[in-house]
């Protein structure tokens, strides 16, 4: 499988932080869906200085792309606008010795 490392940081109008908060349960259904699939290997919300969730952070992997834009088509922190900037880098966890 390819891993990929997903960075997406919340837009910061008014309004983005009460809408994360809105979806984030639906967000973690989907995040449940990934790990029973053998999808999800790491993820968590990037933090500000005082601890506010600004953005996200995860590591995931998929057998083949088309797997990762369905997840991104489907991604309710995309769907409801939270998400404004998302960088996707192909990841490489090594296997455990």
């Amino acid at each position: 499988m390819q891993q990929y490392m997903i960075y997406a940081k919340d837009g910061t109008e008014a309004g983005v932080f009460e809408r994360r908060l809105s979806v984030r349960k639906l967000h973690f259904e989907g995040v449940q869906v990934l790990k029973d699939k053998g999808n999800y290997v790491l993820g968590g919300a990037l933090l500000d200085d005082a601890g506010k969730m600004i953005g996200s952070a995860l590591i995931l992997q998929f057998e083949h792309p088309t797997e990762l834009q369905n997840w991104l088509d489907n991604e309710p922190y995309i769907q409801y606008n939270v998400w404004k900037t998302i960088e996707i880098h192909k990841f490489g966890v090594p296997p455990p010795k």
